[in-house]
Formats: C-alpha cells, sequence, structure tokens
C-alpha cells in the first residue's frame, strides 16, 4: 500500500510551528495561555502527518454509519438499555451526544475498530493544528480539499451542539453553556476547554468552564454562581453521573431542565465495552434483525471480542498472547492489559471484574526521528463522529502499551489518504524525497 510505503519512508516535517503558535495565540485570546498549552502539553502536538488509505478511509466511514445504523434499531437499544444503569435509561430528550470517537488500528487498507468513546477529547485541537500543517506527499487536489475541510471544522462542531438544542425541542434560543469536568483546571486538556469556551462566546453564548461540585440544581433551574444553565456539556468520565459532586448535574438532567450532551444514555448505547462483543457477533445482530449489509460490515472490521467469563479461564489464559484485556467500563486505556505481558495475578484479578477480551491487532507504525536516527512511532486513528457521519479524522502518534501524550515528536497528527494502487520504488522515493 502507497500509504504505509510513505509512512515508513516519509521524514517531512509538516508542521508549521509559527503558524501553530500564531493560530493557537488567537483562538485562545492570551498569550499567557498558550504557554500554559506549551508547558502542560508539550507533546499534543506531531509534526508529521499520517497517511491512510482512501479504502481505509471508505471503511471507516461504513463502520461509523453501520453501528449509528444498529443502535437504531428498538431491539438493540431494548437489550443493552435492560442490563444498563437506570439513569442510561432515561429519555435525553432528543440529544444524540457529541463528538463520538470511533477509535481504529489499521494495517494497509485494512482496519480494525478497537472502542467507541462517548466524550472524545482532541476535536478542537485538531482544528487548529490542522490549518498549520502542509501535507507532503499528495496531490494539489487532495491538499486543497483537506485543507478547505480543516478550516470548516470548528463551524461545524459549533452548528453540532445548536443541532443537539434543536433536536431537543427547546423553545428558548440557547443562551448559556456549561463545560464540565473534574476539577477543570488541573485537566491535562484543560486548554481545549479554554478553546470551546471561545468558540461558544464568538457565537453569542455565556460559556462557563465548571467543576461538577460547582453546580447547583434550585428551583427546577441548573446554576453556576449566577448564572442559569442551558446546556452541559460533560467532559466527565463518571459516566452514570453516580458521584456525590454530580448530584446537580444528575437531578438536573432527570428533571429535563438542561440539555446533557453526552449523556449517561449514549454510553450505555455505543462506548460499554460488552457492546463490542455484539456489533462483532453476527449471529446476536442477526437475531436482533440487523440488515445483512450492515452486519457484513461490522464482521469485517470490528475486532472480535467476548466478554470475559471465568467459566473459560484455562481456555482464555491459553489464548492471552493473542487477546487485548479491557474493563468493559473503562475510558483512557486505565487498567488495559496486552495478553502477552499479562500476569498470573492480574489475569486473576481481570476474572473476578467486568471485563472484555479483544483479538489484538498491532498499531500502524509511522517512522519518526531522521535519516541518520531513524524511530518507529505507533499510532492509531480517531474518527469523531455525530449522528453516523464522520467529521474529522485524527492519528495519534505514540510509543508505549496504548496512547498517552507524553511521546517525543508524539501527539495528534492530521491524516491524509493516498490512493490503494502500488507505486514503484522509483515513484516511492520521488513522493518521501
Amino acid at each position: 500500500m502507497i500509504s504505509e510505503q510513505v509512512n515508513s519512508k516519509c521524514f517531512c516535517v509538516t508542521l508549521d510551528k509559527d503558524a501553530l503558535e500564531a493560530k493557537l495565540a488567537v483562538e485562545l485570546g492570551s498569550p499567557a495561555l498558550l504557554a500554559l498549552l506549551k508547558e502542560r502539553c508539550p507533546y499534543i502536538f506531531s509534526a508529521r502527518s499520517v497517511f491512510i488509505s482512501d479504502s481505509a478511509v471508505i471503511e471507516m466511514s461504513k463502520v461509523v454509519r453501520a453501528v449509528e445504523a444498529v443502535v437504531g434499531l428498538p431491539a438493540y437499544r431494548d437489550f443493552v438499555l435492560s442490563r444498563a444503569p437506570a439513569i442510561a435509561q432515561h429519555d435525553p430528550g432528543g440529544a444524540m451526544g457529541v463528538f463520538f470517537g470511533y477509535d481504529f488500528h489499521v494495517a494497509g487498507d485494512r482496519i480494525g475498530l478497537i472502542e467507541i468513546n462517548t466524550n472524545a477529547g482532541g476535536a478542537m485541537l485538531n482544528s487548529v493544528l490542522a490549518q498549520a500543517h502542509h501535507a507532503c506527499c499528495i496531490d494539489d487536489e487532495r491538499l486543497a480539499a483537506a485543507t478547505a475541510c480543516a478550516a470548516s471544522l470548528a463551524q461545524r462542531i459549533m452548528d453540532m451542539f445548536l443541532q443537539e438544542w434543536t433536536l431537543s425541542r427547546r423553545n428558548q434560543p440557547l443562551q448559556t453553556i456549561a463545560i464540565v469536568d473534574t476539577a477543570p483546571h488541573e485537566q491535562y486538556l484543560y486548554p481545549e476547554f479554554l478553546l470551546f469556551q471561545r468558540l461558544f462566546q464568538q457565537q453569542g453564548l455565556k460559556a462557563i468552564i465548571a467543576d461538577p461540585a460547582e453546580l447547583l440544581f434550585r428551583n427546577g433551574v441548573l446554576w453556576v454562581g449566577d448564572t442559569a444553565i442551558d446546556m452541559v456539556y460533560s467532559r466527565l468520565t463518571d459516566f452514570k453521573l453516580e458521584n456525590d459532586a454530580s448530584a446537580a448535574l444528575c437531578a438536573a438532567f432527570l428533571e429535563n431542565a438542561i440539555v446533557l450532551t453526552p449523556h449517561p444514555q449514549a454510553h450505555a448505547l455505543y462506548a460499554n465495552k460488552r457492546n463490542l462483543a455484539l456489533f462483532s457477533d453476527s449471529g446476536q445482530l442477526k437475531m436482533l434483525g440487523v440488515p445483512k449489509e450492515f452486519i457484513d460490515v461490522l464482521a469485517a472490521n470490528v475486532l472480535h471480542t467476548e466478554v470475559v467469563d471465568a467459566a473459560h479461564e484455562e481456555e482464555l489464559w491459553s489464548r492471552r498472547r493473542q487477546l487485548f484485556f479491557k474493563p468493559s467500563a473503562g475510558y483512557g486505556s486505565k487498567a488495559a492489559y496486552r495478553g502477552d505481558k499479562l500476569t498470573k495475578r492480574v489475569f486473576q484479578e481481570i476474572l473476578q471484574s467486568d471485563y472484555v477480551a479483544q483479538v489484538a491487532m498491532a498499531p500502524g507504525e509511522r517512522i519518526a526521528g531522521s535519516r541518520v536516527a531513524p524511530e518507529n512511532l505507533k499510532f492509531d486513528i480517531r474518527c469523531y463522529a455525530y449522528r453516523g457521519e464522520v467529521q474529522w479524522t485524527a492519528a495519534r502518534l505514540y510509543q508505549g502499551q496504548t496512547t498517552n501524550f507524553r511521546t517525543p515528536q508524539g501527539g495528534f497528527a492530521p491524516v491524509y489518504s493516498l490512493p490503494d494502487a502500488q507505486v514503484s520504488k522509483g515513484e516511492l522515493l520521488t513522493l518521501t524525497e
């Protein structure tokens, strides 16, 4: 594949750091905030682009649409919500949930869906990053299309939030929005919260960044200080709103006093990793009435996943080297383990917990460093999606077991697609010089 060849041979640095800093300074509105981002997130932006094949791009879009089609079926929703916590069964009032993140591993034109997230971070950072990269190894037409898409991403993000408001059938205009996370000022991606705040303010909204404990639900209204809140953009990992700090937010959501996005039902329907076992089981999907075209897409592209059952201890242990173990309700690769690195002690803990085991697929690789001192970085691909449509595709470059944003030369990277056809060695050298 051209994409694999370019990823393994192209040493081009495509990031214009001066342009990136200038853009960030404008978007953040303060040199001090730019300094904060550089200090807190030194490895958030990669200087290199990542390339994948046209067919991989097409397959990813098919997976997103297939999952959306399955989740829309009453039989699927009834089945999943019957085992979900009570709050996930509460009608969210029309909101679909912003920033679904479909994470893939890629090998040539083969893709493998590894998980779905319902509060995927990084989209606003990528909207700025993409405008500071100049692509190499793609033709002018593809570059122009990628540039135009990057330039419009921030507006499409804003339109998504406005659509969430409209879908929730609110009669009054949206006026206030709270960006909520635990100790937001201490979060690694706090600078992105500031980018969202600026985006919302530029649209005439009052936008507040808040810890859930700062919220107060009184007389049917959710407050932050003296500001009544219309919408909450949740970056919480308290997906069930069960922590004490989330009590006011939970009460406001259950009384439909706000539009909450994403919400507990979205997490239950999409992001709980037990669902991956269902998405990769053609027999169960057929029983739920999923059309064959969607079953075929999911069977081909969702890495086979099974719920860990202690009754199959010996058989799972014998296959562990081919598996990756993840907590069903986990996030951010926390408490996830490669089977080939697993100890007996940790395996016993997994058997006693709520885990899934997924067939392991190696991540892609991107050359970095220099021709004199080359270094391979791993990468995965994240498709940001809303209502079954891919809004943006980004890569995350890293070293280690999982993505970490702690790797020199790593971080978010723009993704460009290349034709599937092979090229000659001479043509490849021309591409990568």
